[in-house]
């Protein structure tokens, strides 16, 4: 029969351990005793103990030496203390520190076993939580990476390798196929999940905030800097830093990006000292930025230093087969967020939805569900209301009537919110109609 656990007893007085050692190896437990703390401190790195139990008063150190060292090296270990007369108030001290129990001198035999038998039963429950902590934490990671087709699974396999690293990685796909999604899985399942996950669009932010947005300022660094204030960077230590649409990015401050990672340091806007950060980045574009740099609108050495990975996502119309589960997920995610009694989806709407091209990717389907559920009058969808296709900057959408007399800043106003409604909010592929930049989208967009 296998033994139950390793056990390792540190006392100087001889007749204790023996004793000790009779009544757990008898119970099935496999023990080394050794008389001073500097022995058992050696024997716990060397070896695999389980459980430690130690007396507080030791001929060459305190036995709390022994607890603190043996919870920095495992977390996970337990620790019973002996106490003898006159060390009561340690071992309460011990209890703060971490030890499961204290058991006093003499030693009762139903006492110990019952200390030992309550402290590895601890053991056992906080690591079955871990376990499930992690798994519950993949799953949060993976669900929403919906889809069981051949691509979808493909990425979610190279997730599942990467994200237990702290490689940078660079997500590219159209608008709408899950970027952020992904950078959110990546980070539950790595080793950095209990610290932030800090995001920012390089797209949204006008260029002459970007910079303190990324690395912060100091107080009176620029006129309005009232307070210092720590950027992205800073935020995100110990963590991992979303950089969306990263090929938005001016060269400048490319360059500035690139000296960060390199070397691991920073420097706030008007300050002059170097503040050290431990950060996993993440970016994310729609564009092809090889093609950014053949233009010279990229840097190639940053370009190689953000793609040590690359996570290409696939468009929702080269994974068909994933729509009718998506669409079920998004059913009865809004069915039950509205309140209203949708709980199907016809087959010849489900038609619909495996016809339809899909150009604002799994984004554009959650939206076309939204509305249907808005709108239904029954307990199962007959047919959806989906936007004509664009195929490239060509649009067989409706048109907008504007009023002679109308000022141009009117009709500016009209044309992106009728631009912005038919792409469903979907703001690159409203930019991409229009013909300019996501960031003057952003930036005029913002004025309404």
């Amino acid at each position: 029969m296998p033994h139950k656990a390793d056990i390792l007893l540190v006392d100087d007085e001889e007749a204790l351990c023996v004793a000790a050692e009779k009544i757990l190896l008898k119970e099935g437990y496999r023990v080394t005793s050794v008389h001073t703390a500097d022995e058992g401190l050696a024997h716990f790195e060397r070896g695999s103990a389980n459980l430690i139990i130690t007396d507080l008063a030791l001929p060459d150190q305190d036995g709390l030496v022994v607890l603190r060292r043996a919870k920095q090296l495992r977390p996970a270990v337990e620790v019973i203390v002996i106490t003898g007369h006159g060390t009561v108030e340690k071992a309460v001290e011990a209890m703060r520190l971490g030890a499961y129990d204290f058991i006093e001198k003499p030693l009762d035999r139903s006492a110990l076993l019952k200390a030992v038998a309550k402290a590895l039963e601890r053991q056992r429950l906080t690591a079955e939580n871990l376990r499930l902590r992690d798994a519950l934490q993949q799953v949060r990671g993976e669900e929403a990476l919906i889809g069981n087709s051949a691509p979808m699974l493909a990425v979610k396999k190279l997730i599942r390798q990467i994200a237990p690293t702290d490689v940078s990685v660079l997500i590219q796909g159209e608008s709408g196929t899950g970027k952020e999604i992904v950078a959110d899985a990546i980070h539950l399942l790595s080793p950095r999940r209990d610290k932030s996950i800090v995001k920012i669009s390089c797209a949204a932010i006008p260029e002459t905030l970007l910079e303190s947005e990324l690395f912060g300022y100091e107080r009176g660094a620029f006129t309005g800097a009232a307070n210092t204030k720590p950027g992205k960077f800073e935020l995100a230590d110990g963590g991992t830093l979303f950089l969306d649409e990263i090929a938005e990015m001016s060269p400048q401050l490319q360059a500035k990006l690139l000296r960060v990672l390199q070397d691991g340091r920073l420097q706030r806007l008007g300050s002059t000292r170097d503040i050290q950060i431990d950060v996993r980045v993440i970016s994310a574009s729609n564009v092809d930025i090889v093609q950014a740099i053949a233009e010279k609108k990229f840097r190639e050495d940053l370009y190689y230093r953000l793609n040590v990975v690359h996570v290409n996502l696939p468009a929702l119309r080269e994974r068909r087969d994933d729509i009718p589960l998506l669409a079920n997920h998004f059913l009865q995610k809004y069915a039950t967020r509205m309140h209203k009694n949708v709980h199907a989806i016809a087959p010849a709407a489900l038609d619909q939805l495996l016809a339809h091209p899909w150009p604002g990717n799994v984004r554009e389907l959650e939206n076309a569900i939204q509305r249907a559920i808005a709108v239904a009058t029954d307990d199962t969808i007959a047919s959806f209301i989906l936007c004509a296709p664009l195929p490239g900057i060509q649009s067989s959408g409706p048109g907008i009537a504007v009023p002679v007399g109308t000022t141009l800043a009117k009709a500016e106003e009209r044309l992106i919110a009728e631009t912005l409604a038919l792409c469903g909010g979907d703001k690159e592929k409203a930019a991409k109609m229009l013909g300019v930049s996501s960031r003057t989208l952003y930036r005029r967009s913002a004025k309404r």
